[in-house]
């Protein structure tokens, strides 16, 4: 993103202020090498309520959560976003790996290592496992 946010010769710049501007940014990258892309693919109901996953890559059985950091609040809460997404997204069979992408511009997660250690792994579902990884921008 540095590129588009840090534009030379008094080009306009770009910026990076929700998850959606996040979401298209990464939807962009993606088209080119990626022919099957599913934003918003809603996934099985779990604890009486579905959710919607950013992106799913059905050939690759990989989906793509975004998450971009609001501010200090939300920093400490997004550990339990992703446990819910995670437990939602696992149920979903065309999902054997999920990458959450987490965009922090002001560096408010504290110790995203932690993050990281705490969530990444291999997940038991319903049908064998789910593999996450956790990436903090």
């Amino acid at each position: 993103m540095h590129p588009l946010t840090h534009r030379r010769k008094g080009c306009q710049t770009l910026s990076f202020g929700n998850e959606y501007d996040v979401q298209d940014l990464l939807h962009a990258l993606m088209r080119p090498w990626i022919s099957d892309i599913r934003p918003e693919e809603f996934t099985p109901s779990y604890a009486g309520s579905s959710t919607r996953m950013d992106f799913l890559l059905p050939a690759h059985s990989l989906v793509i959560e975004t998450k971009i950091v609001r501010d200090r609040a939300h920093a400490k809460r997004i550990g339990d976003e992703l446990i819910i997404d995670i437990e939602h997204y696992c149920r979903h069979p065309k999902c054997r790996a999920l990458w959450c992408v987490i965009y922090d511009p002001d560096c408010l997660i504290t110790n995203a290592e932690g993050l990281r250690t705490d969530l990444q792994g291999r997940r038991p579902s319903k049908d064998g496992h789910v593999d996450v990884k956790l990436f903090v921008l």
